[in-house]
């Protein structure tokens, strides 16, 4: 898979077609259509702000070190420093059809964080292919003490209408629903998922799911490893018009199902140790 290096709107890697597109800011994973495909994988804002210390609105942004405004309920910025900063860019490689994009990011990038002081490490790996594409965060304990980390794949996934769409595989899967006035892990999910208004939850499912999309005629399936919960998220209408970086209409166009470790699946790591969490996309037909 032949690339090249790119500047516009921001420095970053990017195939030969412009079908699997990876930013240095953010190590953020922008495009990826697989070879066939009349649409695009990824969702991505028309009014995306491609600026320092601005997070993108779509593709797969990354949470961490922690999700939301963290355990306490306090953190800021949302979603944790990495995604709105610039990644070291360690390593891009082709073999056959598979470019390969390795990102790292530690507190020398990143510079003192009150809100997370501690010693760690990542690592962000990409692998585009013509049938999937793999993303997987890699984070160690490189100081003296233990720490804990929330993290997700925010991942924006492009449907034709995200009201017309199910996410299968999360059947029986308890969840927390984050529009309730006192949210916690007391629903449950009972066949697929039909998205009818704002949703914003959490659910206990470590499996694959399958966003089943009719209008372009395709599943798009998401299997995880090391990842205990799968958020999926759409504002709806009141909110979206509400969100500068968000065109209008354009959330009828996206819904985001993300690998997650949050809340009481947070990750605490001893020193020297290291965690591993990846999401594999790719896209089936509608039948079969």
């Amino acid at each position: 898979m032949t690339h090249t290096e790119i500047s516009t709107p921001l420095p970053g890697i990017e195939d030969a077609a412009g079908h699997s597109r990876i930013f240095d800011h953010g190590a953020h994973v922008a495009a990826w259509q697989p070879e066939g495909s009349a649409h695009p994988v990824l969702w991505l804002s028309s009014t995306s702000e491609y600026t320092a210390g601005k997070a993108i609105r779509g593709g797969i942004p990354i949470c961490f070190p922690w999700f939301g405004p963290g355990l306490t309920g306090d953190k800021r910025p949302a979603h944790g420093f990495v995604r709105a900063t610039a990644w070291r860019r360690s390593e891009v490689t082709e073999h056959g059809h598979t470019l390969r994009v390795v990102y790292t990011i530690d507190p020398d990038i990143t510079g003192s964080q009150p809100e997370f002081s501690d010693d760690y490490r990542a690592q962000l790996t990409a692998e585009f292919t013509p049938t999937h594409l793999t993303v997987r965060l890699w984070v160690s304990n490189t100081g003296d003490e233990p720490f804990t980390i929330e993290e997700a794949l925010h991942t924006y996934l492009a449907v034709s209408d995200v009201r017309e769409v199910t996410v299968e595989g999360l059947d029986g899967a308890s969840y927390l629903d984050k529009n309730l006035p006192d949210p916690a892990f007391d629903q449950v999910q009972e066949g697929a998922l039909r998205l009818t208004g704002p949703t914003d939850r959490v659910h206990v499912h470590g499996g694959p799911v399958t966003v089943v999309d009719p209008g372009f005629g395709r599943r798009i399936r998401l299997s995880t490893e090391g990842s205990a919960d799968v958020v999926v998220w759409n504002p709806w209408e009141e909110a979206a018009a509400g969100m500068a970086d968000m065109g209008p209409g354009e959330w009828t166009g996206m819904v985001c199902v993300e690998a997650a470790n949050v809340f009481a699946d947070a990750v605490t790591l001893r020193p020297g140790e290291h965690w591993t969490m990846s999401q594999r996309i790719e896209v089936l037909p509608l039948e079969g």
